[in-house]
């Protein structure tokens, strides 16, 4: 499975793209940060952003685009430049056809590192290893990136089998409902 991991910023739009599959071997292909102007207006900004993720769409026909998802901050201004990237990410993703999956920060950190509370050192530390690279990903963006992807490459099997079971569920509730409605006419059709 090849992964575009994203981590939204209207600043510093952290990507990566890891392939791989759960318990084995994982392998960075790219990673890099798609940068906009603090200063530049909110549109300019945007298109910016889109015009890197197409960009990068084109280079690497991942698979599956993992997002953060974005939660709240104490700096709503912060808050809506990230749930603005994101949301381009996710636009430029579905284009295409392309599976959109979000994971929250404390998921990713806690896929890599084992704790849902590990600081951006941990984070980046352990990109490192699990990629065998030869020093951690700069900015902490691009770090961020990879662990989306491989947080979403390690936990996708789990949750695709998650989202089976719940489906199947509701199949057998659902046919549940209608023998138990049906029931009863075709019991008074027999009488």
């Amino acid at each position: 499975m090849r992964v575009l991991g994203v981590d939204p910023g209207l600043t510093r739009c952290g990507v990566g793209v890891v392939d791989g599959v759960a318990g084995r071997q994982l392998t960075m292909r790219a990673v890099g940060v798609v940068r906009t102007p603090p200063d530049a207006e909110l549109g300019h900004r945007l298109v910016a952003i889109e015009q890197g993720i197409e960009q990068w769409l084109d280079e690497h026909d991942p698979e599956v685009l993992a997002v953060e998802r974005v939660f709240s901050q104490h700096n709503v201004r912060t808050v809506m430049g990230t749930a603005q990237a994101s949301a381009v990410a996710m636009l430029c993703a579905s284009r295409r056809g392309i599976p959109v999956a979000l994971h929250t920060p404390s998921e990713v950190k806690a896929a890599v590192t084992g704790s849902g509370r590990a600081d951006k050192a941990q984070v980046g530390a352990m990109v490192t290893r699990l990629l065998r690279l030869d020093a951690p990903p700069k900015p902490a963006d691009a770090a961020d990136a990879l662990a989306l992807a491989i947080c979403h490459i390690w936990r996708a099997p789990a949750q695709n089998r998650l989202q089976q079971a719940v489906a199947q569920n509701r199949l057998q509730q659902a046919a549940a409902l209608h023998a138990s409605k049906t029931a009863p006419a075709q019991k008074g059709r027999t009488a």
